[in-house]
């Protein structure tokens, strides 16, 4: 049997956190049984679809870097092949037409409240003639769902499920108004593209139920199911708002890279030993539902942190460069120049050491592009008027340095700092103070050799004036 996996957001809002990783897992294990990953937008809701939430969807898929291997597809367009499927079991006998109004749909969940029974529908219209129905109510089309017995399914995360037929209520294929349901769309819709398995959240695991009955219905075959467990926030609790659990693009703009949350959510409900870090190409070779967990992940801001330092760490001075650039034009609200720019790529190993994203990693290089126009009260206290002093002799010192590599500057430091009967941190912190405007910045000889001649005794200077009373 050759894979295939769907993804099947609905685009009411922003793509979460949870619907990436039930992304990624899908892509992970289409691509690992070497199948195809498909995308479908369920787009029914038309009140409320938006094509800015479609596109949101899109974008956040490509930047995680989820490729789909067909043109995604509209469930909204498929309406006419959806009511198809309800026809055909209307004339087969395995649906049927519901003529309850509204009022007795709501005596039946009053009574149901009142006896503490669970809501559904009581079956009135399965076996009754037509020709009794009502003029005024337009009918629905109901499923004959089985009344005895039990539907078990052999989920591939949860294992074996049950339910009791008598559980499953008829429920609606088509409404009034001739528009499909979500439930008949969903079946419709898998069956038609070749779905194979269906991987979800285990929220769905009630759906699938009646799902089952529906293939069974049509005589199709139904997919291998695995319902995924949900995301907590780190108290426990469902993820929401208040954990951070925002769309995607947030955070892309927060400055995380795409390779450490497809990470970060690989490991977030399955594991293979106690390995954390694994990349992408090592993830389709490993990963399989056997290593899906059935309790639920909890989301660790910090851990995700660790994991896109590392691959701040590992990723090249190039594509960082590219990403601070925008980041601090945007800061600034002006375009860094060229060599602005040239200094971002010299000194970007060195700034990359300590960021854990790419914000961080902005606000730690943006001393190369611009001046620091404040220092941090830290970096205060180092410039004293001896400090200021000390500086102003370095930079005669420095002025006449005839190679300006980094060798050579700590070498004409450490030098200075002998001369003067100080230890090294007694020139290097208010150094580093007058160049960066703080106290911490990679290595101070790097940032030296990475300003150039120059800016570095442009800023000396700036720095090295004796205070004013």
């Amino acid at each position: 049997m050759s894979v295939v996996t769907r993804f099947a957001p609905s685009p009411t809002g922003y793509l979460h956190i949870g619907g990436a990783r039930t992304a990624l897992f899908n892509w992970l294990f289409a691509r690992h049984h070497g199948g195809k990953f498909l995308l479908r937008i369920e787009d029914t809701d038309r009140a409320r679809s938006t094509p800015a939430a479609i596109q949101a969807i899109l974008d956040g898929m490509r930047w995680l870097g989820l490729d789909w291997d067909e043109p995604e597809t509209y469930q909204s367009a498929r309406a006419e092949r959806h009511a198809e499927v309800a026809y055909k079991l209307l004339e087969q006998g395995r649906a049927y037409r519901c003529y309850a109004s509204k009022e007795e749909l709501e005596e039946m969940r009053q009574k149901a409240r009142a006896e503490g029974r669970p809501i559904r529908y009581d079956g009135r219209w399965r076996d009754r003639d037509p020709a009794e129905a009502p003029a005024d109510v337009t009918p629905v089309v109901r499923i004959k769902m089985p009344l005895e017995g039990e539907t078990v399914i052999e989920d591939r995360v949860q294992g074996q499920v049950t339910v009791n037929n008598e559980q499953l209520d008829d429920m609606v294929l088509l409404r009034a108004d001739g528009s499909p349901t979500y439930m008949l769309s969903v079946v419709v819709d898998d069956h038609d593209m070749g779905v194979t398995h269906v991987i979800r959240g285990d929220d769905h695991l009630t759906n699938a139920f009646r799902q089952y009955q529906l293939y069974r219905a049509m005589d199709w075959e139904p997919p291998v199911f695995a319902h995924i467990p949900l995301i907590h926030g780190p108290d426990g609790a469902k993820m929401s708002k208040r954990h951070g659990a925002v769309g995607l693009e947030a955070y892309r703009e927060q400055g995380y890279l795409p390779e450490a949350l497809r990470n970060y959510l690989l490991r977030l409900g399955w594991g293979h030993g106690d390995v954390e870090i694994i990349s992408t190409e090592e993830a389709v070779r490993l990963f399989d539902l056997d290593g899906v967990g059935r309790s639920a992940a909890r989301f660790d801001f910090d851990k995700l942190a660790n994991f896109n330092g590392h691959y701040i760490r590992e990723a090249e001075d190039s594509r960082l460069t590219e990403d601070v650039t925008q980041r601090l034009e945007s800061r600034l609200g002006r375009s860094v120049t060229a060599e602005e720019r040239g200094r971002l790529l010299r000194g970007m190993d060195g700034l990359k050491q300590r960021a854990k994203t790419l914000v961080e990693l902005a606000e730690n290089a943006e001393f190369y592009v611009a001046r620091p126009q404040a220092l941090t009260p830290k970096a205060a206290k180092q410039l004293d008027d001896d400090a200021r002093g000390r500086l102003a002799r370095l930079q005669v010192r420095l002025d006449g340095l005839d190679d300006w590599s980094e060798t050579a500057i700590e070498e004409a430091v450490r030098r200075f700092a002998e001369d003067e009967d100080l230890k090294l941190g007694k020139v290097a912190q208010p150094l580093r103070a007058a160049l960066t405007g703080s106290t911490v910045s990679p290595g101070i000889f790097e940032v030296m050799a990475v300003l150039g001649r120059t800016e570095t005794l442009a800023r000396l200077a700036a720095q090295a004036a004796p205070a004013e009373a």
